[in-house]
């Protein structure tokens, strides 16, 4: 294929997810929004009322970064999760697999639609965060590098479970056994240094405490981890699963029925 052909074979699956999650709105976008509304009434309006400040700031504006980024990960990951599985599930996964279509090119066309659902549900709660708390941008390149980095390396995840998942049921259990507890517990309600130091080292290898303080930074100019190691940890863990995720594909492995 030449790069016009593998330009349209990109551009025709991104627009296919894309018009997928659009199509039934009420299912993907309108959820989180409402979670996310009253997780900004909950827990930073009633609860944060009460605890006062963390790390210098009103507990509603240190919460918001880590909502925001918690909408994104989960929706980056749902999304390619369920529309990957899906064409396997019908097996119109193989009729890409057996076309002239390079491999990498269809998982980055399911991993940019799950982008753009990731950062299109970031930037409604993102909205909604400003009818609780005053939200200033730090630093705008931290912000949008981290959102777009992290979409992509929970798309590829999402990705990975959806190959190894055998039916229906199975795609939900990575995100309540695994991806829930990586987001509480990786400092979305509280810092880092709250933690005794055993904790707080066993929490390094949890890739969402780097996401959460990086965008924290971008927004309000503190972290519990050096950003430049949050870049770099966020960047290890997207090599990972994007090898991982082009040797399932190159294989074919649980993909030919």
């Amino acid at each position: 294929m030449n790069n016009y052909q593998k330009w349209v074979a990109f551009s025709t699956i991104v627009n296919k997810e894309i018009r997928r999650y659009l199509r039934i709105w009420a299912q993907t976008l309108l959820p989180p929004a409402i979670t996310m509304t009253l997780y900004f009434v909950i827990f930073g309006a009633l609860i944060g009322s009460r605890i006062g400040t963390m790390g210098g700031f009103t507990y509603m504006q240190f919460v918001v970064p880590g909502l925001i980024m918690m909408a994104v990960v989960t929706n980056s990951y749902a999304n390619v999760v369920s529309s990957f599985f899906g064409a396997k599930f019908q097996h119109s996964i193989e009729e890409l697999l057996v076309s002239p279509v390079p491999n990498y090119i269809i998982l980055m066309g399911f991993v940019i639609g799950g982008v753009t659902r990731g950062m299109l549900v970031g930037l409604i709660v993102t909205l909604l965060s400003l009818f609780f708390s005053e939200l200033n941008i730090h630093s705008l390149f931290v912000t949008v590098s981290i959102v777009i980095m992290t979409s992509i390396l929970f798309a590829l995840a999402g990705f990975i479970n959806a190959v190894y998942a055998n039916n229906f049921d199975d795609i939900s259990i990575i995100p309540t056994f695994v991806l829930t507890p990586l987001i509480y517990l990786g400092g979305v309600f509280y810092s880092m240094d709250l933690l005794p130091d055993f904790w707080a080292g066993v929490s390094k290898i949890n890739p969402m405490v780097y996401v959460v303080n990086a965008f924290r930074y971008g927004v309000l100019g503190v972290s519990d981890v050096d950003v430049r190691w949050s870049f770099t940890m966020i960047l290890f863990f997207t090599i990972i699963a994007y090898t991982y995720s082009m040797h399932l594909l190159n294989t074919g492995k649980r993909l030919r029925q």
